[in-house]
């Protein structure tokens, strides 16, 4: 993979890192939602609709459906294939790393998929660190592309949570610490902590959502979907603001994190009615 020169401003380095990672992260999703319906329709015809079915089996069928979707981009990028071939173990090492709890009986299978992705997340980040990206020259596009390019944040957001809309379900409590865990990993990175009062807003906002897990885990169970849930939607605020003064994360981080805030708030609710 091409190494970044020592004249490319950090700035402009940083972006193009994230557009990158972006742009595969698409892919992937892509890739799960092009290659999902012909596995199921394969397995169909074998009878191995069963085998499919199991947490374990569909775990690593994701991760294969992902890792295709975004080899095709990076081969599109020119990218070396060391970099393709690690980027393609961070597909699979975290669902790996999380089978044998799975197979013990200590983790579930909502676990060990919400897990698996949320793994996936700091892997990627550390191979697209390891391999700097040159910046390339920008292709022409549709207006229309261009218009959906400017959007991308909410639409791959909107790709990640379509199917909870089918088939809502209330997210375990923990999930409420990967929010302001995401603002704290992403403002170290970008050196934000050097203004404290934005460290302490932060430090703040994981107290806050800590103890509204901790309250869901220790209550019943309608109350803690709703607890849940309210706390999803409540982080779109805490998105909203920080996308409107640009400060701790990307604007694009912030657009992406409301728009999946809402979608699993909302579907979290309708999953919590529905009982």
């Amino acid at each position: 993979m091409t190494e970044m020169t020592m004249d490319v401003p950090r700035s402009r380095a940083g972006w193009t890192r994230t557009r990158h990672l972006a742009g595969m992260v698409v892919a992937m999703v892509a890739g799960m939602v092009l290659l999902g319906p012909v596995w199921r329709a394969a397995g169909e015809v074998v009878g191995g609709a069963g085998v499919l079915a199991r947490a374990d089996v569909a775990a690593l069928v994701m991760a294969t459906n992902m890792s295709l979707g975004m080899v095709a981009w990076m081969w599109h990028r020119g990218d070396g294939w060391t970099a393709t071939a690690e980027m393609t173990a961070a597909m699979y090492v975290p669902f790996l790393l999380l089978l044998p709890p799975w197979w013990a009986g200590l983790v579930g299978d909502h676990a060990l998929m919400l897990g698996g992705h949320l793994l996936m997340v700091p892997a990627m980040v550390l191979v697209a660190l390891r391999h700097q990206h040159a910046p390339g020259d920008t292709p022409r596009r549709h207006p229309v592309a261009a218009a959906v390019a400017r959007r991308w944040p909410s639409a791959l957001a909107l790709l990640m949570t379509a199917d909870m809309w089918f088939a809502p379900t209330v997210v375990p409590p923990w999930t409420l610490l990967v929010l302001p865990a995401g603002y704290l990993f992403l403002g170290t990175w970008r050196r934000q902590w050097t203004d404290r009062r934005r460290l302490v807003v932060q430090l703040v906002g994981l107290a806050g959502w800590g103890g509204l897990a901790a309250a869901a885990a220790a209550g019943p169970v309608e109350a803690a979907g709703v607890l849940v849930g309210l706390g999803w939607l409540g982080h779109a605020g805490w998105d909203l603001w920080f996308h409107r003064t640009g400060r701790v994360v990307p604007r694009g981080y912030a657009q992406w994190c409301a728009v999946l805030d809402v979608a699993v708030g909302i579907t979290t609710l309708l999953a919590v009615l529905s009982r």
